[in-house]
């Protein structure tokens, strides 16, 4: 009478496909769709086909190429850790001590406000 059931042991790992992890796949299907709609736009207002091609073809390469060398470089979710660390400033600088000097403890623990007085 008992029931044998599977485990999903895959739970929190991200999704790799083809060695890119994670967001880097929708950038990866963006910009595809980014090329396809490109490449027609620019056949119907009547640019070469000889031309359109070699073009498409080498924006094809320079995305696989870069969203490749991000998903390696930054993993799963390093880039949005870069784009963090970046919108940090390097420093905080402030002109008066008042807004350190007026702020109050509100505590229950004896032996702070002992030590402080308050």
């Amino acid at each position: 009478m008992s029931t044998i059931y599977q485990i999903n042991k895959g739970i929190n790992k991200p999704i790799v496909f083809k060695g890119l992890q994670g967001q880097y796949i929708a950038w990866l299907a963006g910009g595809l769709v980014a090329l396809l709609v490109s490449f027609a736009i620019l056949y119907v207002i009547g640019m070469p086909i000889y031309v359109l091609l070699p073009l498409i073809f080498g924006l094809g390469s320079v995305l696989f190429w870069l969203v490749a060398r991000m998903s390696k470089r930054f993993g799963v979710h390093g880039l949005e850790k870069y784009f963090a660390k970046r919108g940090l400033p390097r420093y905080i600088s402030f002109r008066s001590r008042r807004l350190f000097t007026r702020l109050k403890v509100h505590t229950t623990d004896p032996s702070l406000i002992r030590r402080t007085g308050l």
